[in-house]
């Protein structure tokens, strides 16, 4: 253990009360008003890295279930509050936000208890006991209501569809009635975006196979914004279920996109424009030939029929004697004088003939009219300028062929294909970029992970700013204001060193260390005090002067 050395153990204690003082003073020249200041400044920055803390090791909350009725949300909280499980609320009620680790496994648990139910009463309303006593009516009722809940289900459950509300018409038979009135049903749907035309079909089709008796064509559906989708009135769609301009529609877009595809494959994505305009015939006509073939005999009846006749000579004498019976013997045989055959054959004959009956729906193709316009093709010249080069008029002839084959071209009905060479008004489209693939495959983020990364660097951020905005320049403040320490008082004068003083310096010097020897004497008892004063510090102070080296 080194030395102790009793100067500079004093010299310590006088420099820490010094500073402590100094910073005491500094406090009560600040006055009231800066110390609150001090005091609020301090507690928002305890409140602000709190927060941080917080949001920081809070759990990631992630969507549990969207677009939820009033019942069905409030069952949910129930059930998350029964299991003390956190969750957010959004949206009114109609989104909860759970924790992410635990979403795949709260939606079994729910899915157990028959949670989310849709908004609707399906066939679960006929679960209850109290159903023997009621009457055939609310059986009735009942069963509607169940059909309705289950289709609105699983209407929801296509691409795009966020609620779905049924209503059916089940006319009941009336007595001695030969016909009886057809079902109808209407719906109303809440989309995203658009339904697509074979969207609509599918739904129509869904609730048709659903109701016993029910067409597709009698079903009505219309959007949120009162948008008809589909007519229900009979006889305003045809057999497969779409109106005429639904038809010519469906029509031009499919062969549309057959051009655009094979013209594309040649010219380049996007260097391409196709219109189609197709001309229908929706009229239905019905055609009866009947065709007679002359040649095509065939024997139907056959009839024969052969008539012999003789006439005698009586020499003319007509007597009584001779017309009496028993006179005819004694005439003589008379000779045979005249005689006739006659003989008549008819026959009955069928000609062939044929009958064909020709029925032609509405939507016949009358016209195909195409005009294509592609795009140049475009390189680059010795100074790595873009230039502009026409197509050949042979590759415009090869993209034409093409286009007939695509369309099924029918010059007898009048078919129209124009394709003009023209350059584009935009600059030529990039190829897009490769997507990284191997081990910089499994690096891509989602977009929950960007926006924990953003939110993170925020947060980080704003505490570095208030950091060196707001802590440094009042820590520098504190320190720049304190009164610097007194200085440390020289030391001691040996015994010696007073006797060369009083040979050389004289009175002078004997006064100087005089009064040099009166202010050691004031420190030292000032010390003494600070130390009554201070037991503790005091203590301290000279254990740490103990524990470091010499």
């Amino acid at each position: 253990m080194g030395k102790f050395c009793p100067v500079g153990a004093i010299r310590r204690i006088l420099g820490a009360c010094g500073s402590l003082q100094n910073l005491l003073t500094f406090l009560k020249g600040l006055g009231a008003g800066r110390l609150m200041a001090m005091v609020v400044v301090s507690l928002a920055l305890m409140g602000f890295f709190a927060f941080v803390i917080m949001r920081v090791t809070a759990p990631q909350m992630t969507t549990l279930y969207t677009d939820l009725t009033f019942e069905d949300s409030n069952s949910v909280i129930k059930e998350l509050d029964r299991q003390a499980i956190p969750y957010e609320i959004r949206n009114e009620g109609a989104v909860i936000m759970v924790p992410k680790d635990r979403v795949t496994r709260l939606r079994l648990k729910l899915a157990e208890s028959n949670l989310p139910k849709g908004g609707g009463v399906g066939y679960e309303i006929f679960d209850k006991s109290d159903a023997l006593g009621t009457t055939s009516f609310v059986q009735n009722i009942n069963h509607l209501r169940a059909l309705e809940g289950e289709l609105a289900r699983t209407i929801k459950a296509i691409d795009r569809v966020q609620a779905a509300r049924v209503h059916l018409v089940l006319p009941e038979r009336p007595l001695f009635a030969r016909e009886a009135p057809e079902p109808s049903a209407s719906i109303v749907l809440r989309v995203r975006g658009g339904l697509e035309p074979q969207q609509v079909r599918a739904i129509r089709h869904v609730v048709a196979s659903a109701v016993n008796g029910l067409k597709a064509q009698r079903v009505s559906i219309v959007d949120e914004s009162g948008q008809l989708l589909a007519n229900g009135a009979t006889g305003s769609t045809s057999v497969d279920g779409l109106s005429g301009d639904e038809r010519r529609t469906a029509y031009e877009r499919r062969l549309r996109e057959q051009v655009e595809g094979i013209v594309s494959s040649v010219v380049g994505a996007g260097r391409t424009r196709v219109q189609l305009s197709a001309e229908f015939d929706f009229n239905k006509t019905t055609q009866t030939t009947d065709t007679f073939d002359p040649e095509g005999r065939v024997l139907r009846s056959s009839q024969t029929r052969e008539e012999t006749s003789a006439t005698a000579d009586s020499n003319g004498q007509v007597t009584v004697n001779n017309e009496l019976p028993g006179n005819q013997q004694q005439q003589q045989t008379p000779t045979a004088r005249d005689q006739s055959k006659k003989s008549e054959e008819v026959n009955n004959y069928e000609i062939s003939r044929t009958t064909k009956t020709e029925v032609t729906e509405a939507g016949r193709v009358n016209r195909v009219s195409v005009a294509v316009l592609v795009d140049g093709t475009y390189g680059k010249n010795d100074k790595g300028e873009i230039l502009y080069q026409p197509r050949a008029k042979e590759d415009l002839d090869r993209i034409a062929a093409l286009v007939r084959s695509a369309i099924g071209f029918d010059q007898r009905r009048g078919d129209q294909i124009e394709v003009v060479n023209l350059r584009f008004a935009e600059a030529p489209v990039t190829p897009p970029v490769a997507e990284p693939a191997g081990v910089l495959g499994f690096l891509q983020f989602t977009k929950s992970d960007v926006m924990s990364v953003i939110e993170l660097g925020v947060m980080m951020l704003l505490g570095i700013v208030v950091l060196f905005m707001v802590i440094r320049p009042l820590v520098r403040r504190i320190v720049s204001q304190e009164v610097a320490p007194a200085a440390a008082p020289p030391p001691p004068i040996a015994e010696t060193e007073l006797q060369q003083i009083a040979s050389h310096g004289g009175p002078t010097m004997i006064d100087a260390a005089a009064s040099q020897g009166q202010a050691h004497a004031a420190a030292v008892a000032r010390v003494g005090e600070l130390a009554e004063k201070n037991p503790n510090e005091t203590v301290s102070i000279i254990r740490q002067w103990l524990a470091e080296p010499a």
